[in-house]
C-alpha cells in the first residue's frame, strides 16, 4: 500500500465517501469542493493520519494549501513521512 492509497483510505473513512474517494486523482479538490470536509472533519482527518500512519502534526504544519487537492494532501503526509 502506497502513502497514496493511506490517504484515500482515510478520506473515505472519515469522510464516509461510501468508496467515492477510489475514483481521486491527485488534481482532486478537496477544500471546498467535498461538502463532508468541513472543519471538523479536516480535525478528525489529521487525528487519524496521526495515529494510523504515525504522524506528528503540529498546529503551524498545516494550512488551507495542504487540504487543496488529494495530491497536496498527499505530498504533505509523504514530506511528514520523510518519503
Amino acid at each position: 500500500m502506497t502513502v497514496r492509497d493511506d490517504v484515500l483510505r482515510l478520506l473515505d473513512e472519515v469522510l464516509s465517501l461510501g468508496g467515492r474517494a477510489a475514483t481521486f486523482t491527485d488534481d482532486t479538490p478537496l477544500l471546498g469542493a467535498i461538502p463532508e470536509l468541513d472543519s471538523m472533519a479536516v480535525v478528525t482527518l489529521i487525528t487519524s493520519l496521526e495515529e494510523q500512519l504515525g504522524l506528528i502534526v503540529d498546529d503551524d504544519d498545516i494550512d488551507g494549501d495542504t487540504f487543496a487537492s488529494v495530491g497536496s494532501l498527499v505530498a504533505f503526509v509523504q514530506a511528514k513521512l520523510g518519503d
